[in-house]
């Protein structure tokens, strides 16, 4: 081949790669425009809202509690046929519940929790609070479904009343942590895993490296999770005015209770006073519209949901000039910027450092809701919450289901850190791994060899065996990353590193014990935190001024078209991966896809593997 091909190699599919993106740009905006000539007409054929006297509010979350919305290009997401689960805000929710709650034309809540999938039970308990605030106002709420699993049942108790069709039933199973363990394909495939860490309960790496669970991730997997059910048992007998033990017998004696019922799941849970009443749909619907009447418009029973109330109620709320920020930083934490859903280092810190700059905000609320990933990053985003504090401006860390490992690191610094009773935090350590495959690539025949000036030279290929020189090297800066961390965190908790290393080494807790233990000051949920953040800034009238990096107006509109949406990382999979067969091998696939996340400048990894809320 001439020297000649590959440049026109280049340049002709260069010119390709132009014009594909030339038209993708094109369809975007054809497509921008039309929905904006549809949304005008839309508009201009009805009167402005006006909020009528008395209303019911429906809240109807939609696929998994979280945070933060992940980011969806538009373009991606209209010409993806990915119909995966969607992602409701917790703080929508939130808002919209306590704002209902002093609003006395809302008279009742309606909890419709058909397509909520889960989010943890400390999002659960976030929702709850609010829930708890409007059943004070002497407020009913309703809570209906079909049939309940165990995350969705958790948010239904908190009503007055729980309906299910007489086909459900209410799924409890307890709270596990199981996993895939891979050393014996890695044996078979004759793969060299590398692993270097410190911490006795530093388990993110066990799946390559053993066949079961270790006694020391055993122990403390056993004490978080069980810490996590006594709360959700005791909480939900609590309010279903249940005995003592009764969560764990529906669930331990399912077999002869159901027997009992003659199968029947709804008779069941019924009878062990889960739920108040069987409805058939149609039956729901009469009762629903002879409370709050009929709208002809829905053809069901007359209610404003959630988010058209939050809008048409906006502008009944009074604008501040001082402002509580609030960032919220959910994902995995990894190198350089990145979209929502991900934790940037880069990004994340131009979110702080664009809180500092703002005159108008006084203090800065983080949120943080992570397993962690990689130190570098963290270390990027903690720097600028120390700078806020050097700029005079109070840092509060709200931790949401799990702030761990390098989720927990970005918090050392701030002036105070509040975790619900059920958050993940703690595992504080450090690891990192990687595999050669020296051995696998020789039975292929395919060697390597060559020349280097030093030791060290090419030392750390996949196709080479890694020089003991070289492991030592890793595990030098792994021990001395571990060693910064017990050091900051003391320097941030008051006390030594000593003392922290006694409840570190990559160990789990929850937020409750986290608290007894000293590795946080307060237990309480966002809101909580945002008022602590305006009394050490001494503010009494002030608003909450959500920090995000600014989109362009397209960008903006189309995001609130598909902010329902929810898009998996690999689009062009899941299209021609049947549904039904993707779903049985998401669990072997995810421990590789975390890896694949993971982009460290050197390697190093502050993460929790098994922090995966229930």
């Amino acid at each position: 081949m001439s020297q000649a091909q590959p440049g026109f190699i280049r340049r002709f599919f260069g010119a390709i790669w132009g014009a594909i993106t030339w038209l993708r740009v094109a369809l975007l905006n054809i497509i921008f425009l039309v929905i904006v000539l549809a949304i005008i007409g839309a508009i201009s054929g009805h009167e402005p809202f006006v909020m009528p006297d008395k209303t019911a509010v429906r809240v109807a979350p939609q696929g998994f509690l979280v945070d933060q919305l992940t980011y969806v290009d538009p373009m991606s997401k209209i010409l993806s046929d990915d119909s995966g689960p969607t992602e409701t805000r917790v703080k929508v929710l939130v808002d919209a519940i306590n704002r209902a709650a002093k609003d006395d034309r809302v008279t009742t809540l309606v909890l419709d929790l058909n397509y909520l999938l889960g989010g943890g039970i400390s999002k659960m308990e976030e929702v709850g609070q609010a829930l708890d605030n409007f059943r004070e106002r002497e407020k009913p709420i309703i809570a209906y479904a079909d049939s309940f699993n165990q995350n969705t049942y958790y948010l239904a108790s908190f009503a007055d009343e729980i309906y299910i069709n007489p086909l459900g039933a209410v799924f409890l199973t307890g709270y596990g942590s199981y996993r895939n363990y891979f050393k014996d394909a890695i044996d078979k495939l004759e793969l060299d895993f590398h692993v270097f860490r410190v911490g006795e309960y530093k388990d993110f790496i066990e799946p390559y490296t053993r066949n079961d669970m270790s006694a020391a991730s055993r122990e403390h997997n056993s004490q978080w999770l069980h810490e996590l059910w006594s709360t959700y048992t005791s909480h939900v007998e609590e309010r279903r005015n249940l005995p003592v033990g009764a969560i764990n017998n529906y669930i331990n004696n399912a077999d002869a209770l159901l027997a009992d019922a003659q199968g029947n799941g709804a008779e069941l849970a019924l009878t062990s006073g889960l739920i108040d009443r069987k409805l058939t749909r149609v039956a729901l619907k009469n009762m629903l519209i002879e409370r709050f009447g009929y709208d002809e418009d829905q053809n069901d029973y007359r209610a404003l949901d959630a988010e058209h109330y939050l809008a048409a109620t906006e502008k009944e709320i009074t604008p501040f000039q001082d402002q509580v920020g609030l960032i919220v930083a959910s994902g995995t934490i990894v190198d350089g910027e990145q979209p929502a859903g991900t934790i940037g280092g880069d990004s994340t810190a131009k979110l702080l450092e664009m809180a500092r700059q703002d005159d108008a905000i006084k203090a800065v609320v983080l949120r943080v809701d992570s397993g962690g990933g990689s130190a570098f990053a963290s270390e990027v985003i903690r720097q600028q919450v120390v700078a806020l504090r050097e700029a005079g401006k109070p840092v509060v860390i709200s931790m949401g289901s799990v702030a761990a490992s390098g989720g927990y690191w970005i918090t050392a610094g701030a002036d105070q850190v509040w975790a619900t009773p059920t958050t993940i935090t703690g595992s504080i350590g450090v690891f990192g791994a990687f595999a050669t495959a020296q051995k696998t690539l020789n039975k292929l025949g395919i060697h390597t060899d060559g020349v280097g000036t030093t030791e060290l030279a090419g030392a750390i290929r996949i196709d080479r065996p890694l020089p003991e020189k070289a492991a030592q090297v890793i595990q030098m800066s792994i021990d001395h990353i571990y060693q910064e961390f017990l050091e900051l965190v003391a320097n941030a908790r008051g006390t030594t590193a000593d003392a922290i290393h006694q409840v570190a080494q990559g160990r789990v807790w929850t937020g409750a014990t986290a608290q007894e233990i000293g590795l946080v000051d307060q237990l309480g949920y966002l809101n909580d935190a945002i008022k602590a953040a305006a009394e050490l800034a001494q503010l009494s009238d002030y608003g909450v001024q959500e920090v995000v990096q600014p989109l362009s107006p397209g960008e903006q509109f189309m995001q609130s078209l598909l902010q329902d949406v929810r898009i998996g990382p690999s689009h062009l999979a899941n299209s021609l991966v049947p549904s039904s067969l993707r779903a049985t091998l998401a669990p072997l696939v995810q421990p590789f896809a975390l890896l694949d996340q993971m982009n460290d400048p050197r390697g190093l990894y502050v993460r929790c593997n098994e922090c995966i809320a229930p």
